[in-house]
């Protein structure tokens, strides 16, 4: 899945931008203008899945309907996101996932945590271990 989320950008009355997402209601930021409402979008984007993933939701696909901008979360907060969709529809536990990686389950709930650091490296190990890969595509800003 690509996590890459139709974002809405409307002028606030105070001056700015406020920019909100169809598909993630919980991802509310603004900015001073345009170009600023969109860098907070990314980290509000990030933050309200990361959400979803600590209440143990389902994340929601992207639509491919029509916003203002397109605002992806940043690569390892994806990776993340995968790994817990994947274990989510393929009914794999911490535990599990610890044994196929030979690694303790608080090392996974570290990994599978959309807040804590990990290096992609190792995200990309996990989502392996659960029959899946990472593919990077870069496109023009």
């Amino acid at each position: 899945m690509l996590y890459a989320y139709p974002c809405e950008l409307t002028p606030d009355e105070d001056g700015g931008f406020v920019a909100t997402f169809p598909d993630v209601p919980e991802a509310i930021t603004g900015g001073g203008d345009r170009d600023e409402a969109l860098v907070m979008a990314e980290d509000a984007l990030a933050t309200a899945l990361a959400g979803y993933v600590h209440e143990k939701r389902e994340i929601p696909a992207p639509r491919a309907s029509a916003g203002d901008a397109l605002v992806s979360v940043p690569p390892v907060v994806a990776a993340k996101l995968a790994l817990y969709s994947a274990m989510r529809a393929d009914g794999i536990t911490k535990v599990e996932l610890a044994r196929r990686l030979g690694i303790s389950e608080s090392a996974v709930r570290k990994l599978a945590n959309p807040d804590h650091r990990s290096h992609v490296s190792q995200v990309q190990k996990a989502l392996r271990a659960v029959g899946r890969s990472i593919r990077v595509e870069v496109t023009a800003a």
